[in-house]
């Protein structure tokens, strides 16, 4: 096969969570370039409607379906949905997630399982299902797991103080390879995506506060742009990647490895 057949999605259907904005519609763009169909979901109807309008003009089937991954009773429902439309997902990009700020000591029990909830009970239901319901009856599936630097490694004491989160994503990239290894006999990858600071609704308040402090610790001198993931999601999703799996890969200009 050449390079562009095994890094093509056509026909290939996949579900991004949190898709709606932000990362999670950067990435949905990248699988539709390469031809994919979507099934996006989240918690807010009119953003889902702006981008099924947006991602339209791809040429791709677009289904959008109101969740919130944090109540994991609905996620089976959900995901009916996307196969009542699709009859299968071949991708799943576990992208949903949120934060809270405040030093360990003082931080709310209410928000530490709020956190966890979404970020990590919820990307572990979403999976699940998707997987005992497409991809293990198909013997075929590519999970990509939106993780974070945060999950490598601690924040620097004067700029960040958000625990839970921390938690939450070192749990994801230790989610991925132990998943691998589990589901790798079915030919279903996984592999996680750990993102550096990008412009996002999420971090907007950070940049502010500490962005001149921050960029100062990244060896490339800039924030990611809304392009940097689009190459390495597009690449887990497609045949190139059947042999990279339980992977965690950071995507921050160099400030992880420093």
């Amino acid at each position: 096969m050449s390079v562009r057949e095994l890094m093509s999605l056509k026909g290939r259907v996949a579900l991004v969570t949190g898709g709606s904005r932000g990362l999670g519609l950067q990435i949905a763009e990248a699988l539709a370039e390469m031809g994919a169909n979507l099934a996006l979901t989240a918690r807010k109807a009119d953003e889902l409607d702006e981008a099924k309008a947006h991602l339209a003009a791809s040429g791709v089937e677009v289904l959008t379906v109101v969740n919130d991954l944090a109540r994991v009773d609905t996620v089976p429902a959900m995901v009916d949905a996307v196969m009542q439309k699709f009859g299968r997902i071949d991708i799943l990009v576990n992208n949903a997630g949120n934060t809270w700020g405040a030093p360990a000591e003082d931080h709310p029990m209410e928000a530490w399982r709020k956190v966890i909830d979404l970020n990590l009970t919820g990307t572990f239901a979403v999976t699940q299902e998707v997987g005992r319901r497409s991809m293990i009856p198909n013997r075929y599936g590519r999970v990509v797991v939106i993780a974070s630097i945060a999950g490598l490694k601690g924040n620097p004491p004067e700029t960040l103080k958000t625990i839970a989160y921390n938690t939450s994503k070192g749990g994801l990239v230790n989610f991925t390879r132990a998943l691998a290894g589990e589901w790798g006999a079915y030919g279903i990858t996984v592999n996680a995506v750990c993102p550096g600071f990008f412009p996002s609704k999420m971090t907007k308040g950070v940049l502010a506060a500490h962005g001149d402090e921050l960029l100062k610790r990244i060896p490339n001198r800039r924030f990611g742009n809304d392009e940097d993931l689009k190459g390495l999601c597009a690449l887990l999703a497609s045949d190139a990647a059947r042999h990279i799996t339980g992977q965690a890969i950071a995507v921050d200009g160099g400030v992880s490895s420093v």
